[in-house]
């Protein structure tokens, strides 16, 4: 999760949303991708710190399923992320913050409980919810 609070802080310094994600090989312990949010960077919605990292770790295993890995993102994902997760068949999850607005995990719809999902990974939230939630409201409180 440090790794994760490192890429949102710099996302946050680049003036992005401060999200960071990492996806982990769950049996080595080896970081595949990491990164922070690029939506503003890139112009592009879907590049939220998770879907980035996933699709970096795809591109390093040559596969498009992520079986046996573990992601670790300071925000609930939302929604959209939480189905990539689910997609890309990651084995846990672990996030800091809750997000009541804009997630999708404990909140919102509520990916994994649909019976549409094909993948329910192992959810942990609050890992250092603190840290995560602090950095998130500063970033917002600067900008009203």
């Amino acid at each position: 999760m440090d790794l994760a609070m490192q890429e949102a802080r710099a996302a946050a310094a680049r003036g992005e949303v401060p999200v960071g994600a990492v996806v982990v090989d769950g049996e080595t312990g080896e970081v595949l991708a990491s990164a922070g949010n690029l939506t503003e960077a890139n112009n592009d919605p879907s590049a939220h710190a998770e879907i980035l990292a996933i699709r970096a770790a795809a591109a390093k295993r040559g596969a498009p399923r992520l079986p046996g890995c573990d992601l670790y993102v300071t925000l609930e994902p939302c929604p959209m992320c939480a189905t990539a997760i689910s997609f890309a068949r990651i084995r846990r999850v672990y996030f800091g913050a809750y997000d009541p607005k804009g997630g999708g995990v404990d909140h919102g719809p509520r990916i994994y409980q649909s019976s549409s999902c094909h993948h329910q990974p192992d959810v942990y939230g609050g890992i250092g919810e603190t840290e995560a939630a602090d950095l998130l409201r500063e970033f917002f409180a600067a900008r009203r």
